[in-house]
């Protein structure tokens, strides 16, 4: 392209060429004038100039900065790797020596530091800020940054950590991490000296701030669907289990280790109501602590558990520790636990248990966990029920068995009656029948009470003795009974006959050892040793003849008892006077060695 002279310039020449003739003077200053004015165009276009390069160098510079952020992200796998790659890119092309990146807790009440210089790096984890507290928190809160080139300790917004150092830094420029215009976290920078930060470094940490966001906005959605996907596997993995043969302890044990496992609770306790005592009591926890698991029970409507259990919904606290309901504030302190969701347990309508979960920070329990955590109430729920149903299943076919064998146990009692009732009173017959009938009752009785295999031997020994004093001591008569010694349990059967042998002894005792007296006293003693169990029965009664064998006696109560003792629980029986008076005593060793009582009795039919 040529070159065009000016305008003016060529209009000022020519006006020059003109008045040649005129005054050298007038001449002179017209041309500084216009000499002037050029002077001045050029450093305005130099100005401009330097504008132009000064913001090609920053878009070069932000265009490097996105490379090398882009290049940080893409090398880094994990979060904290990442965050950290981001600090060092943050202070190479912003030119400052510290820089922090803060996070929000899941609660979005604090502000965690996540990732740091060299320097702060073993405060990460340890240094946390609320909402609003210190720059950082003011930035978190009002969205916006802030850069403060000198003394930012003397802000009245500073917030002082005395192991950051922070005193040593005049400037800081804090830039908030923003995702979808919500805040999760915030970066800032700061230098030894006093700095104006630019246009330019703002603009750079706000894109990297925007990286930021964006890596732990895919990491949270990554943890969410991992999360899920755990969750699925643990709901499938109980329902498994509860469609098997496990016992409903092995079930809700599974399922509360399982659960801290998949959400990342610090502990998980499944809790059932006890009907009769109206309490929650603990069946399963994922908790090692023998003093947490030794907790008392929790009555129905009291602490929070019991408030979740009695109302059938949903209970959560954000801290157990300072909740006025929660009765083990200190345990929970010692043990770490601080927030809590108490989840019932129902099926049917029914509420049957709770399903309490805590963790170790404070934790917002969100609508998406709370329905994961319902879904696993439910199958607990599910396995409570299911549980019941089978052992009602057992209990019946049990009870089936045990009724028809007590049936042909009177059958056969009622046998031997009849074969020695030749000449005897229809009414005593009738009584001695109930009797043995009613001590069969009785181990019935308290199996209903009690474990369903297993029988409370001196409360049945307590309560034939009652039956006696009830039903075959006539009310003219004044004799005391009592029963001392040990407690031990025995199975069904053996059960079974240790009642028919008592109650053959207490009847015989009131009925010759009282026959001809008005007043008197039974003892029954029971004692459990190493090898042996041991049965004694004492009457101050009339005293035995000298000649008397219980072996050759004939009595029907003595052939039942000796069959029983022999037969039935392989011991020995014998029959004595002594210094107490009327001593019966039988031994019979620990084990079952039941199971040919019922033969004994019909061989003698």
């Amino acid at each position: 392209m040529r070159f065009r002279p000016n305008l003016r310039l060529r209009k000022t020449m020519r006006l020059f060429r003109r008045n040649s003739r005129g005054d050298p003077v007038e001449d002179v200053a017209l041309l500084a004038e216009e000499l002037q004015a050029k002077e001045r165009q050029l450093l305005e276009a130099q100005r401009v100039i330097q504008q132009l390069q000064e913001q090609l160098e920053e878009q070069a510079a932000e265009v490097d900065a996105l490379r090398r952020i882009g290049a940080a992200v893409g090398s880094a796998f994990e979060v904290e790797e990442t965050l950290n790659a981001l600090v060092e890119v943050a202070l190479r092309l912003t030119g400052t020596e510290s820089c922090h990146i803060y996070l929000l807790n899941e609660n979005r009440t604090e502000l965690v530091l996540r990732a740091a210089d060299e320097e702060a790096r073993p405060m990460v984890g340890k240094i946390r800020l609320k909402v609003g507290e210190g720059i950082t928190g003011w930035v978190a809160r009002e969205k916006r940054y802030v850069a403060v080139p000198r003394e930012a300790y003397k802000d009245h917004r500073f917030k002082y950590f005395p192991e950051m150092r922070e005193g040593e830094y005049e400037s800081m420029l804090a830039v908030p991490l923003l995702h979808n215009n919500e805040v999760i976290g915030v970066i800032n920078v700061r230098t030894h000296r006093p700095h104006e930060y630019s246009r330019n470094q703002v603009r750079i940490l706000s894109n990297i701030a925007a990286q930021v966001a964006g890596v732990i906005e895919r990491s949270r959605r990554l943890q969410q669907l991992e999360r899920h996907a755990e969750q699925v596997s643990t709901l499938t993995e109980i329902t498994r289990q509860i469609a098997s043969n496990l016992y409903l302890e092995e079930i809700l044990q599974f399922l509360v280790n399982m659960t801290a496992q998949a959400m990342g609770y610090k502990v998980c306790t499944v809790m059932l109501i006890d009907e009769e005592r109206k309490e929650l009591v603990l069946k399963a926890t994922s908790s090692k602590s023998q003093e947490y698991i030794s907790k008392p029970n929790i009555p129905l409507g009291k602490s929070i558990a019991g408030r979740a259990a009695q109302q059938g919904r949903i209970v959560t606290v954000q801290d157990v520790k300072e909740h006025p309901e929660y009765q083990f504030a200190d345990i929970a302190a010692r043990e770490g636990l601080c927030s809590l969701a108490c989840i019932p347990l129902r099926t049917k309508g029914k509420t049957l248990g709770v399903l309490n979960c805590y963790t170790e920070r404070p934790h917002h329990f969100t609508e998406e966990e709370l329905n994961v955590l319902i879904a696993l109430a439910n199958q607990a729920a599910v396995a409570v029920e299911h549980a019941k149903l089978s052992l009602r299943s057992a209990i019946l076919q049990e009870m089936h068995h045990r009724v028809k064998n007590n049936l042909q146990q009177v059958a056969s009692l009622l046998r031997l009656q009849m074969h020695y009732a030749e000449g005897a009173n229809a009414k005593e017959v009738l009584n001695e029948s109930l009797s043995r009938i009613l001590a069969i009752a009785t181990v019935h009785d308290l199996l209903s009470r009690e474990d369903l295999d297993m029988v409370p031997i001196k409360r049945l020994a307590e309560t034939i003795l009652f039956h006696t004093q009830q039903g075959l001591i006539p009310p003219h008569k004044h004799i005391d009974t009592r029963v001392i010694g040990d407690d031990f349990l025995l199975p069904l059967q053996q059960a079974t006959s240790f009642a028919l042998i008592l109650n053959e002894l207490v009847q015989n005792a009131v009925e010759h050892g009282f026959r001809d007296l008005d007043s008197g006293r039974i003892t029954v003693t029971i004692r459990e040793e190493p090898e042996r169990y041991r049965l004694t029965v004492v009457n101050d009664g009339t005293p035995l003849p000298d000649s008397f064998d219980p072996r050759k006696t004939m009595t029907l109560g003595l052939r039942i008892v000796d069959d029983l003792v022999r037969g039935g629980l392989q011991g020995t029986f014998d029959m004595f006077n002594s210094e107490e008076g009327i001593c019966a005593q039988v031994i019979f060793p620990k084990g079952d060695g039941s199971a040919n009582a019922d033969r004994r009795l019909r061989a003698h039919e």
